[in-house]
């Protein structure tokens, strides 16, 4: 009988140290993968709150593309007169309305474009232009035409691109109907328009910080006091209220002047949005232990706001700030577009739209409506820019 249990006996330490073997080898892998798991969660919990949003940041390819076209914007309005082959007011009397170039290479002569030949209509008397296939026109790099400054502060004369022939011009996309460069004008128009959203998204953020935040901090009658300024100012239609405000600007003022009275006007308007918004954020802070800690220690009320409670809240400050860009840049388009905000001989996208105001101009001058395609290219960048940003100041959720 001790003979027969024996071989079961040997062979169950078999079996039972095989089994162990196993399990040592998917232990250790478990074991691996939880230790890396472990290292990664450690290194994620280990970031900050903006490293945090910066990752979730890049993972959007949208915000991404939003956000390079924003800073192409910007650098196209820095350099807008030396990219714009002439000035912003250059005139060319022979060539009113003229259409689009078309541009052509060959080995030979390299880039150029046709020259345009002028006829009119016996029952308009519209101009007709033709291009001349015998006549090339180059196109050089560098050129020197019509002096600026660059940045406001450098004289020169340099231009990326042009012809040097002076009497003949080279119309990307088209003449206007005193015959000056609708390329040229866009880029240079890019500057007004691109500006005063800024501005006037950074008066509406000082303001409406402020305002928000001591809303929700102080609560009471103070609370009840705004929150009752904010509904005013918001009870009033955006149009109507921004036509009657512009209306009452002194028409014998300069431009200059006028440029910035309208970004005060649209800075004192648009700065309810992001109270409201702040208000409800504080009201869930203000209640946090930072807070309490700092009251205790001594810190007075300004010290509060300034030091803690706007630094809380500053992520939501730049989303919002990105995604009323648009907002400001439409306003002002819609204010020179009646003819209440700029006035030439400012040149900004809303002015420009003043040529295309006729069904007439639409129809033989489509080109008069390229400002309209910047404009909403610039809204679309800024648009999916805010998106991406509104979506990593949030970044734990999925």
């Amino acid at each position: 009988m001790s003979e027969d249990k024996h071989p079961a006996a040997a062979s169950a330490p078999q079996n039972e140290g095989a089994k162990t073997a196993a399990d040592v080898v998917a232990e250790q892998f478990l074991s691996a993968e939880a230790q890396a798991t472990t290292l990664a969660d450690e290194s994620r919990y280990g970031l900050s709150q903006w490293q945090l949003m910066w990752r979730k940041f890049i993972r959007s390819r949208t915000a991404i593309i939003g956000g390079c076209a924003v800073i192409l914007f910007y650098l196209v309005a820095a350099f807008a007169n030396f990219l714009a082959p002439y000035g912003g007011d250059q005139r060319f009397i022979e060539y009113l309305y003229a259409p689009p170039h078309t541009l052509h290479w060959d080995a030979q002569t390299g880039l150029y474009i046709y020259a345009l030949e002028t006829t009119f209509d016996p029952e308009t008397l519209k101009a007709v232009y033709k291009p001349n296939p015998s006549k090339k026109i180059p196109i050089r790099f560098f050129v020197h035409d019509s002096p600026y400054k660059l940045f406001g502060l450098i004289e020169t004369d340099l231009h990326l691109f042009g012809t040097t022939e002076k009497d003949v011009g080279v119309f990307l996309l088209g003449s206007d109907r005193q015959g000056r460069d609708m390329l040229s004008r866009i880029l240079i128009g890019s500057q007004m328009s691109l500006t005063i959203g800024l501005v006037g998204v950074f008066l509406s953020l000082t303001i409406g910080s402020i305002m928000g935040v001591t809303s929700g901090y102080f609560g009471g009658r103070i609370d009840e006091l705004m929150q009752r300024l904010v509904e005013v100012i918001r009870s009033f239609p955006s149009i109507p209220l921004w036509m009657a405000l512009s209306a009452a600007l002194p028409q014998h003022w300069p431009p200059e002047r006028v440029y910035f009275a309208i970004t005060v006007i649209l800075s004192l308007i648009g700065w309810t949005w992001l109270a409201r918004q702040l208000r409800g954020k504080v009201l869930a802070i203000r209640e946090e232990e930072f807070i309490m800690a700092a009251q205790l220690s001594g810190a007075g009320n300004a010290w509060v706001i300034f030091r803690h409670l706007i630094p809380a809240v500053f992520g939501h400050i730049i989303v919002i700030a990105t995604l009323a860009m648009p907002g400001m840049i439409l306003a002002e388009t819609t204010l020179s577009f009646l003819n209440l905000g700029l006035r030439p001989p400012l040149i900004s996208w809303g002015v420009l739209l003043q040529e295309a105001q006729n069904l007439e101009s639409m129809r033989h001058y489509p080109w008069l409506l390229t400002p309209a395609i910047a404009i909403a290219l610039a809204v679309l960048s800024f648009n999916f820019f805010g998106d991406g940003l509104r979506d990593a100041a949030d970044p734990y959720s999925r």
